[in-house]
């Protein structure tokens, strides 16, 4: 199993539900990618998986500068996990691969 490949996802976030398409590419314990949403695309920095585990980050400018921290869970073609938000607590993103 691994998290390469193409997730479309939704966060709960705050401010509703914010879809996004995220692309992964594993290489070993090292995760790099993309998120494509209503911020544009960002980059994914600090990516790394541990077996069903990964986690990365991504900074947003809108509404507020703030890096985002992301923490997920693989399950076959299902992923799923927490984002926190700052200031703003944390949010719950699922997805499915494309």
């Amino acid at each position: 199993m691994s998290f390469t490949g193409t997730w479309s996802t939704t966060t709960k976030s705050p401010m509703g539900s914010q879809q996004a398409t995220l692309t992964l590419a594993e290489d070993g314990g090292n995760l790099t990618g993309s998120i494509a949403g209503q911020q544009g695309t960002l980059e994914l920095t600090d990516g790394s998986v541990d077996g069903t585990s990964a986690s990365w980050k991504a900074a947003i400018q809108q509404p507020m500068p703030m890096t985002l921290e992301f923490s997920a869970s693989l399950d076959g073609d299902n992923i799923s996990g927490t984002v926190k938000l700052g200031a703003f607590g944390e949010a719950t993103f699922e997805g499915t691969r494309d």
